[in-house]
């Protein structure tokens, strides 16, 4: 006597059915892994370059201390919460070209008055010290008050330069960040030097 049973539905066996196996369980566990993986680095690296950016110097103008060629990361949260001090380095949109970014030192801070004499740089009538000029020039600039929104930033190369001398003072809203770090080349690597004027 033989047996009969119905059907199963579409015409498929219910216990012939093969389940996933382990396999392509665990391909789809890695898959899944590296996509979390691929999504944490790209978040890591928004949120890096939200607080760090990396510039190359181009030009003579903060010779000897930075050369032409030097690439270097620029803290931008630097002075989210505190105003720049004298000496700092800092990349900035130049107030004429907001295409352009330029890297000087600032030098005259807000609501100072500034005037340079025979390359002499005088704050509120006393005469400022900068280790870090290897040459003050003979050039002079008339006295200037400095604004509560704004600092004077000159390069280095003080003869080579084209500065707040030129185009007046600069906004802080301009100011990018402080450069931190020289990169490249590897001979040059290490974190920037940010040498301090003081008045005498």
């Amino acid at each position: 006597m033989s047996e009969t049973r119905p059907a199963p539905p579409n015409g498929v066996d219910q216990a012939s059915m093969a389940s996933p196996g382990k396999g392509e369980g665990r391909r789809l566990r890695l898959v899944r892994e590296a996509l979390e993986t691929l999504l944490l680095a790209v978040v890591a690296f928004a949120l890096i370059r939200l607080a760090v950016q990396n510039y190359r110097i181009e030009g003579p103008s903060m010779e000897p201390n930075l050369h032409q060629g030097q690439f270097l990361l620029v803290n931008r949260l630097a002075y989210r919460l505190e105003q720049p001090e004298r000496g700092d380095i800092v990349v900035f949109r130049h107030p004429g070209s907001r295409r352009r970014d330029l890297i000087k030192r600032v030098v005259g801070l807000p609501n100072e008055q500034l005037e340079i004499v025979r390359g002499q740089v005088w704050i509120n009538g006393k005469r400022l010290d900068e280790p870090y000029i290897p040459e003050p020039g003979s050039y002079s600039h008339p006295p200037t008050a400095i604004g509560p929104d704004q600092v004077f930033v000159m390069g280095d190369n003080r003869n080579n330069s084209s500065d707040s001398r030129r185009w007046g003072s600069l906004p802080l809203s301009n100011i990018i960040g402080k450069a931190v770090f020289c990169y490249w080349p590897p001979q040059l690597w290490g974190p920037v030097q940010h040498q301090r004027p003081t008045a005498e």
